[in-house]
């Protein structure tokens, strides 16, 4: 019985999380103008997504952005990260704390703090890209910290010691022994920076041009407006993300599960 009540508060959770994700795929294939009619079942909401140039270039400029600023943050968090691993003891603490605020921190106060500094202190316009590019790496270079320094204490400390008395300068240890033993820390640095310049919205908010939107900012303003035929494709583009992401975790665990059993 208790087995029995444990399985059955586990599925009333999943269902909670999920039902509204669900609910939402379910009418990206209808007719509706909103939830709660089902008129009947079509593929114009997907067709109006992959049709509509604002959407498009909404999208790929989301996209491009998630991946400059991933590859930025997994440079500066993987830096930091190996940097703070293999200092003293109180700069390692110094630097671990320097880190936790951001990721403590509301966004909102980095989104804002960014944008004084950019304009009012350093006078960079809010028209180019920089203060955002610059916003959402402050926001990601944490996370990226976090993912990749369990690796480095994981790590057979021996190992550079080793390279370095084999001949290797400190520099080639760096890219021939280290790197390749944080490489899944890494991987899942730079995958969660994606994932959180993709879902920021106050940081993009405060700090993007004002003719460039991020997914997070349209989905905001458009269910502000009265375009039914966007509100309505942006539930394809909903269902779309989700089931990128599924499709995503099932191959890294199938993937990290085949290298458990090697």
């Amino acid at each position: 019985m208790k087995s029995i009540g444990k399985n059955m508060w586990i599925w009333l959770v999943l269902l909670f999380l999920y039902a509204p994700i669900l609910i939402l795929m379910f009418y990206s294939f209808t007719d509706s103008t909103m939830i709660g009619s089902v008129r009947g079942f079509s593929l114009e909401n997907y067709k109006t997504l992959f049709t509509t140039e604002e959407l498009i270039q909404m999208i790929l400029g989301t996209l491009l952005l998630a991946i400059g600023v991933a590859c930025l943050s997994t440079v500066l968090g993987t830096a930091g990260a190996i940097g703070s691993f293999y200092s003293r003891k109180r700069t390692r603490t110094c630097i671990e704390l320097a880190n936790q605020i951001p990721v403590v921190n509301a966004d909102v106060v980095t989104g804002f703090s960014v944008c004084i500094l950019m304009i009012a202190i350093f006078h960079i316009k809010k028209d180019t890209y920089i203060p955002l590019v610059i916003g959402q790496t402050a926001l990601c270079v944490p996370f990226v910290y976090l993912s990749v320094l369990p690796r480095l204490r994981q790590m057979d400390q021996q190992i550079y010691e080793a390279a370095l008395d084999l001949g290797c300068t400190p520099a080639k240890a760096l890219f021939r022994v280290i790197i390749p033993q944080i490489v899944p820390g890494i991987t899942s640095g730079f995958m969660t920076a994606i994932t959180l310049s993709l879902d920021d919205y106050f940081v993009a908010t405060y700090t993007k041009p004002a003719t460039f939107d991020t997914i997070s900012t349209y989905v905001v303003n458009a269910t502000k407006g009265s375009q039914t035929q966007i509100k309505t494709a942006l539930w394809a583009l909903s269902t779309i993300i989700f089931l990128v992401v599924v499709i995503f975790v099932v191959a890294a665990n199938r993937v990290k599960a085949e290298d458990h059993s090697k």
